[in-house]
């Protein structure tokens, strides 16, 4: 993969393989999670930490999730510190009516720029999908992004053969 791609998980990411991995859904996005993590292990991506990700992830009541996830969030090369930036542009975002985790969560990813903030929530993915126009990011479930970047990958190679 050639992009050295800067990713934002959510606290939904961060937790799938910890879930019920009989269901179908849930075991595939915890595959391309590991896949997103595993290239981040490598040094090929750079995984993005925030003090969001950290306050709501201290909410979980499972110690043992907590120390499994904070396992995979230590892999992060970037860590985004809450500030006014992100304080306002968070406002905003509640105003758009997203949740206050999750438009904190956005404005961090935006902040660090990175290049996708992934989640496995649909309700925060309709909702980005309806005001895509006010959101300074790439907002897309872990499966479809992989999806269409190995796709626009090999169309890429092949285009240069």
């Amino acid at each position: 993969m050639s992009k050295q791609y800067r990713i934002y998980l959510d606290a939904c990411c961060l937790n799938r393989p910890f879930d019920d991995q009989t269901q179908s859904r849930i075991y595939l996005e915890t595959q391309a999670i590991i896949t997103i993590l595993n290239q981040c292990q490598l040094g090929n991506w750079k995984l993005i930490n925030s003090s969001a990700l950290i306050a709501e992830l201290n909410q979980t009541p499972d110690i043992d999730r907590l120390q499994n996830v904070q396992k995979l969030l230590s892999l992060a090369k970037i860590k985004v510190i809450n500030s006014p930036f992100i304080e306002t542009r968070s406002a905003q975002l509640q105003q758009l009516g997203f949740p206050s985790y999750d438009a904190t969560h956005i404005a961090s990813a935006e902040r660090s720029q990175a290049d996708v903030f992934l989640t496995t929530d649909d309700r925060l993915l309709k909702k980005a999908k309806t005001n895509y126009q006010l959101i300074n990011i790439t907002i897309n479930n872990p499966v479809q992004w992989l999806t269409e970047l190995i796709q626009t990958e090999e169309s890429n190679d092949e285009n240069s053969k």
